[in-house]
Order: structure tokens, then sequence, then C-alpha cells
């Protein structure tokens, strides 16, 4: 155990770089994202708002019910995530699309809370607060692992590929890289807890104040 965490710390080290690249990407999507909510008109933040305030208001109807499909639906959607990512990592051509998807990922994010800031002020700040930002204290650093992990063991791939001089056991990289993803997925399942259990039962109590 202790040698194993020994072998992930000076992995962490040897590719500080490319977890700082992955964490600069992720903000700068999540910058670009809220750029893109000030770039919009009127007319398509109404539209769009339009269409939020009736989801809002569906939820204070809806209630608690549906809680166990929200959590599979949750589930599903990480592990999917994260299957793409684990496949992408193993693939040689997968690096340009993993910095794609997290530079999206942090896009989605920077967007969602823009926008609700943008369009209800405190109130929005508020909804962010309660139905955005417990869950993604966990996922965010997930995902960002989880990429750097990909990005990490298919630079590695290259190498014994195109670098005749690299020579790594890479069945012993592939089980460690396996498990490491394992180990984050069980985490996201603790996040799908968290979002649809703490996160959407806040923001019901939220969006009642709000609209009662």
């Amino acid at each position: 155990m202790q040698q194993g965490m020994r072998m992930v710390k000076n992995d962490v080290q040897t590719h500080m770089n490319i977890f700082v690249f992955i964490f600069v990407l992720f903000l700068m999507g999540m910058i670009f994202g809220a750029v893109i909510v000030n770039s919009m008109n009127f007319v398509q933040k109404q539209d769009l708002f339009f269409y939020l305030k009736q989801f809002f208001e569906q939820q204070t109807m809806i209630g608690g019910t549906g809680k166990a499909t929200l959590w599979k639906d949750s589930v599903l959607y990480h592990l999917k995530y994260m299957l793409l990512l684990f496949l992408l990592g193993i693939s040689v051509i997968g690096m340009p699309i993993i910095t794609v998807l997290l530079f999206i990922k942090g896009l989605v994010i920077g967007f969602s809370v823009g926008f609700l800031v943008n369009q209800m002020g405190w109130y929005g700040l508020l909804i962010s607060s309660v139905s955005i930002a417990p869950q993604n204290v966990i996922i965010i650093p997930v995902y960002l692992i989880a990429g750097s992990l990909a990005l990490i063991f298919s630079l590695t791939l290259c190498k014994q590929l195109f670098i005749r001089r690299v020579h790594q056991p890479i069945m012993k990289g592939f089980l460690r890289y396996s498990a490491l993803f394992g180990a984050l997925i069980a985490i996201l399942m603790v996040s799908s807890v968290v979002e649809v259990f703490l996160s959407n039962t806040f923001l019901e109590y939220v969006l009642k104040w709000i609209y009662k």
C-alpha cells in the first residue's frame, strides 16, 4: 500500500507540468463559458432564461420524486464520461480529444454559473451554490486527475511507439492506470449521491422560497 502511494506521489511530481496544464485548460474553459454569456444578445438570454424558469417551476411541483432514477442517470453519465477518457488514454490519437473534453467541461460549468448570476443576480448565485457547487467540489478534481492520467498514459504509449530508446513495462503501467480510474469512478459514485440527495434537495427548498 505504502509502495503504491509512493509510486503515485512520484508520478505526480514527474508529470506536474501535465497536471498544471490540465488545470489551466479547465480554468480557461470556465472563463470562456462566462465570456459566452456576456456575448449573448438580449433575445438569446431571454429565450434561454424562459426555458430555465420553466424547469425551475417544474422542480418546485415535482418535489422529491424520482431520486433513484436521477441517481442512476448521474452514475451512468459519469461512467460513460470516465470510460471515454479511459479509452482515449489507451489510444495514441486520444490526446487532443482529452484536452477538448476537459475544456468543454469547464466551459459548461462557467456558462451555467455565469448565466444564472447574469440573469438572476444574487438569487442565481444562491442557486449555483446549492445546485452546482456541492457535487462539483468532488467532480472537478476527479475529472482533472482522470484527464491528466489519460494524457500521461497516452504520452507514454507514444514514447513507446516512436522513441525506440524508451522501454517501460506497459502492462504494469496499464494495470495501475486501470486501478486509479477504478478508484476515481468509486469517488464519482459518492458525488452522484451528493448531487441527487443533497444538491437537489437544497435546490428544491431554494426554488420554493424564490417562486412561492
